[in-house]
């Protein structure tokens, strides 16, 4: 079921720094002078002050939020080793309009859990966790406008299946308005998940050797980190790259749907919406030091290229979406993204685990998207092109 969301202005460009120790992050804050609080691992600002971005006071956040550049710089830890990321794309577990899982949604990630293992676990959280009417459609979709929102308790859900990051920055993130942002943020705070994709948001999660990986998600709309404004996504890229050398960036665009799945050259849109320039922004945000750039929104999925060998997969396409996406054809095709980063984010490994959607949207292990993907690699890089095996290893041309 794909939808499209009328854009609704929100300000607030604050830049805002989450930092969480891995496994189990949790968030710290920093002083108005600049120095740390209390937490290992929080980065310094110039000037720290209460976010206004969507999502609430500095209180209620716990987050350090910086007007410039940090003075801290990115290097690996000594004694650094490799690090593993899982990601997956546009995950919706459930709205009450169209129905809510059994059990609380305990077991939606019950057949793919054994894929979401890594340091960083990273998905597209595309719904509110909120309650009451939606901000967007009032009481009801009408069959033209669909707003999507898990109660804030399926936030345990997110954390029991391995997520420890999870991109805010999509077009039904704000469904439920400023306010639906902001029971989201709390809800994964309050389970001990990193989010990003607020304007200005930098996601830090430490690993236990020390390590530091900044993630910042990035989107077409203006209570997200706006993906429109490529120079001001690239000043955000570098802003992370200079408190983590790890460094991943993921963004929601492209049209959406079957007839979409080759990334075009150029501007996309959807239904009259701008989507962004997908390519050039892909490419810009390596350019400006992302090591792994993650694409979703297309609601399929799409190739992957590499680019100063680092690797941009395009779209990971619908990974989760009870009730709520169709799953017929390549809507149904998904997969978990496995790379493996040098301390200093070099590529090292890859591969992509396939993965179907029954019905009902829930993922489970199987389908083709290896074969898809490799096929659409080829068609829309060429020479830059990622090569994917038939067993699923991802390499540089």
């Amino acid at each position: 079921m794909l939808a499209l969301l009328c854009v609704v202005a929100v300000g607030g460009l604050a830049a805002v720094v989450a930092s969480g120790n891995g496994s189990n992050p949790t968030v710290t804050t920093a002083k108005a002078e600049g120095t740390a609080a209390s937490g290992a691992g929080a980065p310094s600002a110039d000037a720290a002050r209460a976010a206004d971005a969507p999502g609430g006071s500095q209180a209620e956040q716990q987050v350090a939020a910086t007007s410039g550049p940090s003075t801290t710089q990115g290097t690996a830890a000594p004694g650094a080793s490799s690090v593993s990321v899982a990601a997956v794309g546009d995950t919706v577990m459930g709205t009450p309009e169209f129905g809510l899982p059994p059990a609380g949604g305990s077991t939606l990630f019950n057949a793919v859990r054994p894929l979401l293992k890594g340091d960083v676990v990273f998905g597209n959280l595309e719904s509110a966790l909120a309650t009451g009417p939606s901000a967007k459609c009032g009481s009801g979709s009408g069959g033209s406008c669909y707003a999507f929102a898990s109660p804030p308790s399926y936030a345990r859900n997110l954390k029991n299946a391995g997520f420890t990051v999870m991109s805010i920055a999509n077009n039904h993130s704000n469904d439920w308005g400023p306010a639906g942002i902001r029971s989201t943020v709390r809800a994964l705070d309050a389970v001990g998940i990193l989010h990003t994709g607020r304007p200005g948001e930098i996601a830090v999660q430490t690993l236990p050797n020390g390590t530091k990986v900044a993630v910042v998600g990035l989107a077409p709309y203006a209570w997200s980190q706006n993906s429109l404004d490529i120079p001001g996504a690239q000043r955000l890229v570098r802003r992370a790259a200079g408190v983590a050398p790890i460094v991943i960036a993921s963004f929601h665009g492209g049209a959406e749907g079957t007839p979409y799945r080759n990334v075009p050259q150029g501007a996309e849109t959807y239904l009259g919406e701008p989507r962004g320039e997908t390519r050039r922004l892909a490419r810009g945000l390596v350019d400006a030091g992302a090591d792994l750039v993650i694409g979703h929104g297309p609601h399929v999925m799409r190739g992957m290229e590499f680019r100063g060998g680092r690797l941009i997969a395009y779209s990971l396409g619908n990974f989760l979406g009870y009730k709520v996406f169709g799953t017929a054809s390549y809507s149904g095709q998904s997969g978990v993204l496995k790379v493996t980063m040098a301390p200093d984010g070099r590529f090292e490994s890859g591969s992509l685990a396939p993965v179907r959607l029954s019905g009902d949207g829930v993922p489970s292990p199987g389908g083709s998207s290896i074969r898809d993907v490799a096929a659409l690699s080829r068609a829309d890089f060429g020479k830059s092109a990622a090569r994917i095996s038939p067993s699923g290893a991802i390499t540089p041309p």
